[in-house]
């Protein structure tokens, strides 16, 4: 084999070298089996439930784990409230194997494996920042991690090939490994993950009793606002509850900020109130520039709203078109008009295509509904 011919071979091979063993088949399990299972690593799966099991392998996330199997990476993927005791089992069947785990909480866990005096030399907490609102082996998918953030809790008794292990794991699930302690995660995920949960629970259950006229007015807004309150209760309650702390603490403080401008609007036209209200909106602009955008960039981009027809082959002629245009599309949100053959497509762009885009789409007859900069 010629040497060039060697290196590109080289180049396509797993950055995991031999068997992974995942204990848990559910959303995150059969996923992480999914993508390395396409990459052509060997994956022995195993669950409490023989049925998710099963379901899982017919998937094909990976094959029936055996007794002997010698894993060189062991991932944990059950619910947090049997998270350590997996962990604790799986260190004592293969002590030759680092084991990692994905819970959404990381420092309880931990806590009660040093309470238990259990050698935790050779394992890992991490957590992809990554899911679906729906769970289960049936809703799996192997590109659920590609550019998501991939926590990584090392210590100072962690040895670097192990560390190196779990993020090879991240990097070939298209996910980047960031060092995070547990507690700082906790802390983190609390903020942008598991308040959010909640408040998107929140507003979704004000829906519960409302005029079926006033749902009839949901725009693309309050849709993107409470998507993620459709996620599994039985979960939640586990995750909440293991977080508990830093949780409230942003309760705390978003109680604080609610009863503020509750009060402002109490008497809207008493002085100081129109600007605490300004305020409110003007922060809330300023949180949402530091979000990072695409690939993790801070760079921001411009919004183009096309109009589409709700007919087959629409969106594929207006993206086949854009491309004839050079201008690449950035993200895509679709919003379909309520009792009306056609939706909105918001293209975002970046600032220097919005022109090109709206002559160009103009001038092959689609009507343009609004852009960032009218």
């Amino acid at each position: 084999m010629p040497a060039r011919a060697r290196v590109a071979e080289a180049s396509l091979a797993p950055r995991v070298q031999g068997t992974v063993r995942i204990v848990g088949a559910g959303l995150l399990g059969a996923s992480i089996g999914h993508a390395l299972t396409a990459r052509g690593v060997d994956v022995a799966l195993d669950d409490s439930s023989p049925a998710q099991l099963r379901l899982a392998i017919d998937y094909g996330a990976g094959r029936r784990a055996l007794d002997d199997d010698e894993p060189v990476l062991v991932v944990v993927a059950v619910p947090p409230d049997v998270t350590a005791d997996v962990i604790e089992r799986e260190l004592k069947l293969h002590p030759l194997a680092v084991v990692t785990d994905v819970a959404s909480v990381k420092l309880e866990p931990l806590r009660a494996l040093r309470a238990r005096g259990v050698d935790l030399t050779h394992y890992i907490g991490s957590h992809p920042l990554a899911g679906r609102e729906r769970g289960g082996a049936i809703s799996a998918r192997a590109d659920i991690f590609i550019g998501r953030p991939w926590v990584v809790c090392r210590d100072e008794e962690t040895p670097s090939a192990d560390l190196a292990l779990v993020e090879a794991l991240a990097l070939e699930l298209g996910a980047t490994p960031i060092e995070m302690t547990p507690e700082d995660h906790d802390r983190s995920v609390a903020l942008v993950s598991h308040v959010p949960q909640l408040m998107a629970s929140l507003l979704a259950g004000r829906f519960v009793d409302a005029p079926e006229g006033s749902l009839r007015l949901a725009g693309q807004g309050v849709r993107d606002t409470t998507r993620i309150a459709a996620s599994a209760p039985e979960l939640w309650v586990q995750i909440l509850g293991a977080n508990a702390q830093p949780v409230v603490d942003v309760l705390d403080r978003l109680a604080d900020d609610l009863n503020a401008v509750a009060d402002a609007l109490r008497a809207p036209d008493a002085p100081g109130a129109r600007r605490a209200v300004a305020d409110t909106i003007r922060r809330g602009n300023d949180g949402v520039e530091r979000l990072p955008g695409k690939h993790g960039q801070n760079r921001r981009f411009e919004q183009v709203v096309v109009m589409v027809d709700d007919t087959p082959g629409q969106l594929g002629r207006l993206f086949g078109e854009l491309g004839e245009l050079a201008v690449n599309v950035e993200d895509l949100r679709l919003e379909h008009s309520p009792g009306a053959q056609f939706g909105l497509a918001e293209i975002s762009v970046v600032p220097s295509a919005v022109r090109r885009a709206v002559d160009g789409l103009e001038s092959r007859g689609w009507k343009i509904a609004s852009t960032t900069n009218d």
